[in-house]
């Protein structure tokens, strides 16, 4: 059987957004310098004399604010591969909306797939295919044991 337009439309976007997930993991990878550099300057000062507190003080916002970029880069790509997965299955559609506008902040591939994402979720026929998933969902799960 032929897919629709609209499925493959679908299914390019999930393999789009893992890649550009996996892209998004890659470059939150960088600060991983920052962090190394921040918690060298920490044990540093830890082990060198007592005068080295500022420097202990500047490593730890050093490692503070490369780890926080870390963390929230892989957080970022986390849930553009969990959108990947919802598209694929065609659920959750709000959540892809929402994830496709945030998409568009991580320039250049992100914006390109953020606004591609919310043009194909925004017509009636992908929506109601979301809409039919849900109820397939609910029916299968209603049926008696």
């Amino acid at each position: 059987m032929e897919k629709s337009e609209d499925e493959q439309y679908l299914q390019l976007l999930s393999i789009f957004h893992y890649i550009v997930a996996g892209f998004a993991a890659l470059i939150a990878c960088f600060p991983i310098i920052h962090f190394t550099v921040g918690v060298g300057m920490i044990f540093a000062a830890i082990t060198g004399p007592d005068e080295a507190a500022p420097m202990a003080i500047f490593g730890l916002v050093f490692a503070l604010i490369g780890g926080s970029i870390i963390l929230s880069g892989w957080a970022f790509a986390v849930c553009v591969a969990v959108a990947g997965r919802f598209l694929a299955a065609r659920r959750h559609h709000t959540y892809c909306l929402v994830m496709a506008g945030i998409e568009c902040i991580f320039t250049p591939f992100g914006t390109v797939l953020g606004v591609f994402t919310l043009l194909v979720l925004t017509r009636p026929s992908v929506k109601q295919m979301f809409l039919q998933t849900v109820v397939s969902i609910d029916n299968h799960n209603s049926l008696p044991a």
